[in-house]
């Protein structure tokens, strides 16, 4: 079971250990995921009432940016690059919003592979990739692939049931 993210909370709701520059931030209810908040030096002076006020001060910031979202994504144009090979993180990482993707089942012993512009990623690859984007959701819309850079028609409904 997923756990719900992180909601504001006080300070009877958690409990705060440091360890270094960090506050790690733990709900009594366990269906809350715990979080990690890193603060810096001044970690040492401050209270646990403090860091709670902290804490929920970035989500109130999160929650506003979230409402002034224009829920606008951006995609790399058809022949434009649409990932790149971070060398410091060892990771694909994506440019824009949008990924045109291609699935393949060529990997070893049938492995699924993923096939973005002129790269083939491992299913592993391809998941570690999607972490730079942990926390957000996505949709995924699969569309032969000759289409792949039109937009679908969405419809908003259950799937037909084919007739026997």
């Amino acid at each position: 079971m997923r756990l719900k993210k992180p909601t504001r909370a006080i300070i009877d709701q958690v409990r705060i250990t440091r360890e270094g520059n960090d506050a790690i931030i733990d709900y009594a209810d366990a269906g809350i995921a715990g979080t990690r908040v890193t603060i810096g030096p001044d970690i040492a002076t401050m209270t646990d009432r403090e860091i709670i006020d902290l804490f929920n001060g970035i989500l109130a910031a999160q929650e506003r940016l979230l409402a002034d979202w224009d829920k606008t994504v951006t995609e790399e144009p058809p022949g434009e690059k649409q990932i790149d090979y971070h060398e410091d993180s060892g990771q694909w990482v994506p440019r824009g919003g949008v990924l045109r993707c291609i699935i393949d089942d060529g990997g070893p012993e049938g492995e699924v592979t993923i096939h973005i512009d002129d790269k083939e990623l491992s299913l592993a690859e391809f998941g570690r990739m999607l972490r730079v984007h942990a926390g957000w959701g996505m949709r995924i819309a699969f569309v032969p692939e000759e289409f792949i850079s039109e937009n679908p028609k969405v419809e908003i409904r259950k799937p037909k049931r084919p007739k026997r």
